[in-house]
């Protein structure tokens, strides 16, 4: 009965207020990295993207824009030293700052601040029986996947994390997930990734 209240009141209503407050905390850091953006490469500073939500609703998702702005492969991971990150949009993916437009997502109602990452409404075909479980609930700007690797993980690991949040999802677990996303932003992912047993 708990998980249930935090997943369908607490949860969405804690959201949308801690979602706002660091919008207007972080709004000169936002301002700051758009004004970098546009005077350091052609292009518009938002990168919009098509993502699957809960139920496989499409929404389009919002972040600030790391690579030079050109066609290229929507679902290509993108490493650390990748040739086409521009030297602001390094220094945006090190902190996540490219992360905060999704605070705006998460007002909208398609997302909260924890679950599963958004994927590719083409990735939809790749899923296994773990990856379908993750479209169960609102994806989110950090998961449980996400501290405990990332792109660092293959994509059917990154669902048994994600599964294993859909059936253990409660408020604890995520207050968890936030602190140590605040520990990987400040310490770097690649200190925190463990592959699960797939």
């Amino acid at each position: 009965m708990k998980e249930v209240t935090h997943t369908y009141f607490l949860k969405p209503f804690l959201d949308s207020i801690i979602a706002l407050l660091i919008l207007i905390i972080l709004s000169p850091v936002l301002i700051v990295s758009i004004f970098l953006i546009i005077f350091s490469s052609r292009g518009p500073f938002f990168f919009i993207q098509e993502r699957i939500g809960k139920k496989g609703k499409v929404f389009k998702l919002y972040k600030l824009r790391t690579m030079t702005h050109k066609t290229r492969d929507a679902d290509r991971e993108i490493l650390k030293g990748d040739p086409e990150l521009t030297k602001i949009g390094v220094l945006l993916r090190r902190f996540k700052i490219d992360e905060i437009p999704q605070f705006i997502n998460i007002l909208k109602g398609d997302m909260s601040i924890v679950g599963p990452r958004p994927c590719l409404p083409e990735q939809l075909e790749d899923f296994d029986k773990n990856g379908y479980r993750r479209i169960e609930v609102k994806p989110g700007l950090t998961g449980l996947a996400q501290i405990n690797g990332n792109i660092h993980l293959s994509w059917p690991e990154r669902w048994v994390y994600d599964k294993e949040y859909v059936e253990n999802i409660s408020f604890w677990l995520d207050i968890r997930i936030i602190f140590t996303t605040i520990s990987i932003v400040i310490f770097g992912e690649d200190k925190f990734i463990k592959h699960p047993h797939v």
